[in-house]
């Protein structure tokens, strides 16, 4: 059996050997880190399908991680999630089952409480999978910061167009990397040590972004990092480490869990910059 006894102990050792694995290894490792709650469900030969792999790199991708092979190490999940499986329905199930049993359109009303329950399934998700101490260092960066850069592209720019527009109802100093004219470089380019960038990315991972991150952490600032994996690329710049997989419905994934983790984690920011606040005020004056 492997030393692994839990879901997180075996996910961060995956995310510490990531880069050491083979290419279909690292296939079998986002799927993993992806589908971790629906993998107990899930055939050898369904898994090799959808990381187009053999079904033998998926034993062999069990046994690098001290299994005796794949049923061994679907086990540990299987004792994980299967409450949670019980208690939460699979929406991708539902969606395409009512796509197949609907001889006409699907109404309005029906499409639009599948897609909220699609985006309540992704909060549910959010809150079981939330990493405490993660989530208190992202605060503590924000806290500590001279000046914040906010940047994402395409899907993720509302959510940094979000947090900056938030930021600047504390007294942090914070900044949208907008990238206007391809000017990302050249927007990040007094970032320096003291400072923080929040970095923000989903499959397929925006490049610019990356690029901003990689910038942030040469010339010595923090950076927090909101991504949907512990293996997407921008977790080996984080300081401090966010993840959020969104609920899907219709091929289109919601931004809800995204949003509600940004609303709570300016809210943390402020509710400890007032107290910093009331201690200050608070102290006697000689």
């Amino acid at each position: 059996m492997a030393q692994t006894s839990s879901i997180d102990q075996l996910m961060q050792q995956i995310a510490d050997e990531y880069e050491s694995l083979s290419r279909q290894l690292k296939l079998i490792a986002k799927h993993i880190e992806q589908h971790r709650s629906s993998l107990m469900l899930e055939r050898i030969s369904d898994i090799a399908s959808a990381c187009q792999v053999q079904p033998s790199a998926i034993v062999r991708f069990a046994q690098r991680f001290g299994f005796s092979g794949f049923s061994e190490m679907q086990d540990v999940f299987r004792q994980a999630y299967t409450d949670q499986a019980r208690a939460a329905p699979n929406y991708r199930q539902r969606i395409r089952k009512l796509i197949s049993t609907r001889d006409g359109k699907v109404g309005t009303g029906e499409l639009t409480r599948e897609f909220i329950g699609a985006s309540r399934s992704g909060l549910d998700e959010l809150a079981a999978g939330l990493d405490d101490e993660q989530l208190e260092a992202a605060v503590i960066l924000l806290q500590q910061a001279d000046n914040i850069y906010v940047v994402g592209v395409r899907r993720a720019f509302p959510v940094a167009s979000y947090i900056a527009y938030a930021l600047q109802h504390t007294s942090k100093r914070a900044h949208l990397v907008t990238g206007l004219g391809g000017g990302h470089r050249d927007q990040m380019r007094s970032v320096r040590a003291g400072d923080v960038a929040i970095a923000i990315s989903f499959a397929p991972y925006g490049k610019e972004t990356l690029e901003c991150a990689r910038m942030a952490h040469d010339n010595g600032a923090r950076v927090l990092v909101i991504t949907d994996s512990k293996l997407a690329p921008l977790a080996r710049t984080a300081d401090a480490l966010l993840t959020v997989a969104e609920g899907s419905a219709f091929a289109f994934r919601s931004l809800t869990s995204t949003i509600c983790l940004c609303q709570a984690l300016f809210i943390a920011l402020a509710y400890r910059l007032e107290i910093d606040i009331e201690e200050i005020g608070a102290q006697p004056v000689d």
